[in-house]
């Protein structure tokens, strides 16, 4: 038996259509209330046209630290997700890599900024 699943994602825009708020509730999910979030990347593959679809928004009090970290976490999730997806240990390791690489570099760039 098939049963399905919605994931409903509310963006509130301001006159220049810049997201001031993102909501979203999974049906599946055991929150009874809208979830609130200040940025989503969502993807999705056409496999017709052998290309990735995407949607990625944030709110303007989403802090730059804030993105270097959800860019990092988003980079280690896909890592595991292309392990599981693939079995390539050392292709997930590499992803992994960059993505510690990645945040090392954006704190130093923060440090830099700061002194």
């Amino acid at each position: 038996m098939i049963k399905n699943s919605e994931i409903n994602i509310e963006v509130a825009l301001d006159e220049n259509k810049i997201p001031q708020s993102i909501n979203w509730k999974a049906s599946e999910s055991s929150a009874e209330e809208k979830q609130h979030a200040k940025a989503v990347f969502l993807a999705f593959w056409d496999g017709v046209e052998k290309s990735a679809m995407r949607i990625d928004l944030w709110t303007k009090d989403m802090m730059v630290d804030e993105m270097a970290d959800f860019y990092y976490q988003i980079l280690v999730t896909m890592a595991d997700t292309f392990k599981r997806a693939t079995g390539y240990d050392s292709l997930t390791t590499d992803i992994k890599t960059f993505a510690n690489t990645f945040h090392k570099k954006f704190v130093d760039e923060e440090n830099k900024k700061n002194q």
